[in-house]
């Protein structure tokens, strides 16, 4: 079983296909490593990918210290994945937790993404919502290791972004809730505590990330109600993001519309090795809808 040895000793699986330019996968908190087959099957054709399971989620190792767990080392993760694979610099695709640590690792580690895909990003992020999110996260902790894994992720499974993938793709969404209910209750407990309770809000960041220019491109779908505000925040504030919506969609993006988010995904991915991803052009964010200057 491949494995690779974080700085704090921590194992964390992974799996590899493809050659080419590499891509790694973040996998969601309600997700794993398995999250992405359809992109890794796709591609593969043309690019080395990576997908591997972070701390907390089997067969990656569940360290016990509460402390192993934040959204700097979750950064610091996909840089021990990349040193140890001999990967210098890579694109990311990540969804949800996985795309917050993607945009973490772009603050904290100059020169190491060649692009970022963040899909389904920030829910909980706007201040708003701060203390409501807070309460939730503390909730989720306590019913894992209350009630167990698979009661709490027939509450997580059934909730409301997840009601489209269930709506359009029944058989997809018993695999996501099987494989969600194989996932350690006490990684998980762990995690929502360690990164998601105590992540920065998105909002707080404003300054660092509008300094970012590693090109970006932000995915929500329409449906995925607590990312609709964050991902417009990050396509006004990062001058190299751009904004695709999916219609219909709620937030298990990558499953819900494969084809359309792995042809959107390609697509940037092409136009980034093009060199053609250029920052916002400022005019575009001038106030007046008709007048140039």
């Amino acid at each position: 079983m491949p494995k690779i040895v974080t700085d704090d000793g921590v194992n964390l699986y992974y799996e590899e296909c493809g050659t080419g330019t590499p891509i790694v996968f973040l996998h969601e908190f309600g997700g794993n490593y398995r999250s992405w087959e359809p992109q890794m099957r796709y591609f593969a054709r043309r690019h080395r990918c990576v997908a591997y399971a972070a701390r907390g989620f089997p067969p990656s190792d569940v360290p016990a210290d509460p402390e192993a767990y934040s959204e700097d080392r979750a950064a610091d993760d996909i840089v021990a994945v990349l040193r140890a694979l001999n990967i210098d610099q890579a694109h990311l695709v990540g969804l949800s937790m996985g795309s917050t640590a993607a945009l973490n690792l772009a603050r904290r580690h100059d020169g190491v993404t060649l692009s970022i895909t963040a899909a389904g990003v920030g829910s909980g992020a706007s201040p708003d919502l701060k203390a409501k999110f807070h309460a939730e996260t503390e909730a989720m902790a306590e019913a894992l290791r209350q009630d167990g894994m698979q009661a709490a992720a027939e509450r997580y499974a059934n909730g409301p972004t997840r009601a489209q993938l269930r709506y359009k793709d029944p058989r997809g969404w018993q695999e996501f809730y099987e494989q969600l209910v194989e996932h350690s209750a006490e990684g998980s407990a762990l995690t929502m505590l360690g990164v998601q309770r105590r992540r920065d809000s998105l909002y707080d960041l404003a300054e660092p990330l509008s300094r970012l220019r590693v090109p970006i491109l932000v995915i929500a779908g329409d449906e995925d109600e607590p990312t609709l505000d964050v991902s417009l925040f990050l396509k006004r504030t990062i001058p190299s993001c751009g904004l695709a919506m999916f219609p219909r969609t709620g937030h298990t993006i990558n499953l819900e519309e494969p084809d359309l988010f792995n042809r959107t995904v390609e697509d940037f991915i092409a136009t980034v090795e093009a060199g053609r991803w250029n920052p916002r052009d400022t005019e575009a964010a001038r106030a007046s809808v008709m007048f140039g200057r």
